[in-house]
């Protein structure tokens, strides 16, 4: 009976047809989410969403399960099925749990769907607004990603430069929208929210015109897609770093907002500004990491390994430089930095502190930054998603948790530059190593 349901559920997902129904499944929950409970405000996701997308299974059901039953008989596997050593009830049982498995997976998607905006550090009085803003993120949420995907891509051909052109497009056309949207037509959050979903949609646009137009080596098309699972797990691994580091920056920023909101809206108000300042400073060192790992990776790959050294030490001076010198002026201007963005004393208050924090846990970033993105584009995924676990998962949440414990709010705005001076000191020793092994290695710099 096992060996019928890993049978089953590997058929399901070697092919297409798995994917589509999760897909359709998913699909169909997910409008009536954004519609009924996200659009409208309505509270009661049981009927709003999961009621209403019931029709869905008169069709997800039985597809489901001709193509369990029916396709063996297609492919004539059923008599071999049949005279196999499993009993008829064992084939049953194991191709209906299979299908409760494929099944299930969507619904873990419509349990998420609930529990998302609570686990985002919403209050009852931001969630409304919340509500508002997650309606065009999550519909725009699927151009987001497949901007990502296009934008390494021609990062790693050599072509920052029409990277840069559909992501600062985007980037650009929502800072204006934004303003116009707000301060013309006074919508509110609502506008912050139509603005973000349209402008990453004109960034993918112009990211995948650069693909169509024949600019770059790679071409997209759905013959070329991998269907060996070695490959898969290959980007996988090598993904994973990045998975880690993104996804652990969003458990922090729910658990960052749990904490602050046991302080009132004043408090979320101020570390959300705070985290958006800090946010933006790292982006300047995570940019320049990004454009150090293809020159690591090739570099390596090549073996000229004192060239992978240099390309080390001047991204993290650069980084160094850049970052450490915004910082510096930001300590002068931490009040007014907050105030630009929410005068409220109560919230400039709570928040130029926690910004004084911040900016001194930007010194050690750089490092920390620069040692992931090289063990992640030389290939040693393990160190490379340990590394970049650290500032935002491994050290932050207990930081996060014993400081707040210990110091209340001051606590809660010491948990990231905590996390950042640890994460500096765990990961200068890797570093220390890999290069000392480097050096040892045969190396073709005479070639």
């Amino acid at each position: 009976m096992t060996a019928i349901f890993v049978r089953e559920v590997r058929s399901a997902f070697s092919g297409m047809m798995g994917w589509l129904l999760t897909a359709f499944l998913v699909a169909a929950s997910g409008l009536y989410f954004m519609a009924n409970n996200l659009g409208f405000g309505l509270t009661d996701f049981g009927y709003y969403t999961l009621y209403q997308t019931s029709f869905v299974l008169l069709v997800y059901v039985p597809v489901l399960a001709m193509r369990s039953l029916a396709g063996e008989r297609h492919a004539r596997t059923d008599q071999l099925l049949l005279t196999s050593p499993v009993p008829a009830w064992g084939i049953v049982l194991g191709k209906y749990l299979a299908m409760c498995t494929v099944f299930a997976l969507p619904c873990l998607a419509d349990a998420a769907m609930i529990l998302a905006l609570r686990l985002l550090g919403s209050t009852d009085t931001i969630l409304p607004y919340a509500r508002q803003y997650a309606l065009f993120i999550l519909l725009a949420a699927p151009f987001m990603a497949s901007s990502c995907v296009l934008n390494n891509i021609l990062r790693y051909e050599g072509q920052a430069a029409f990277a840069m052109v559909g992501l600062t497009s985007g980037g650009i056309l929502n800072i204006f929208g934004d303003w116009i949207l707000m301060e013309g037509f006074h919508l509110g959050v609502l506008a912050a929210g139509i603005s973000t979903g349209v402008s990453q949609l004109i960034s993918f646009g112009l990211l995948f015109y650069m693909f169509l137009a024949g600019h770059t080596q790679s071409k997209i098309a759905p013959r070329n897609m991998t269907r060996d699972v070695r490959e898969v797990l290959l980007i996988c691994r090598t993904g994973l770093p990045s998975l880690l580091r993104q996804g652990l920056g969003s458990v922090s920023t729910m658990m960052l907002n749990g904490q602050a909101r046991l302080y009132g809206d004043a408090a979320v108000a101020a570390m959300s500004i705070v985290n958006r300042i800090a946010q933006f400073i790292f982006s300047f060192g995570l940019g320049i990491g990004q454009g150090f790992q293809p020159v690591s990776a090739f570099n390596y790959g090549a073996k000229r390994y004192n060239r992978v050294k240099q390309a080390f030490l001047f991204t993290f001076a650069v980084s160094e430089l850049l970052m450490g010198s915004i910082a510096a002026v930001g300590f002068f201007f931490c009040p007014e930095l907050i105030a630009l963005f929410q005068p409220a004393p109560d919230v400039v208050a709570i928040g130029s502190t926690a910004l004084a924090m911040q900016l001194g846990g930007l010194f050690f970033q750089p490092l920390t930054v620069c040692s992931n993105m090289l063990f992640q584009s030389i290939g040693q995924n393990r160190t490379a998603s340990l590394l970049a676990s650290l500032r935002s998962g491994l050290l932050f949440i207990p930081s996060l948790l014993i400081l707040s414990t210990l110091f209340g709010m001051t606590g809660v705005a010491m948990g990231q530059p905590v996390a950042d001076a640890l994460a500096f000191f765990i990961s200068l020793p890797f570093v220390v190593r890999f290069f000392l092994v480097l050096r040892e290695m045969p190396s073709d710099e005479a070639a």
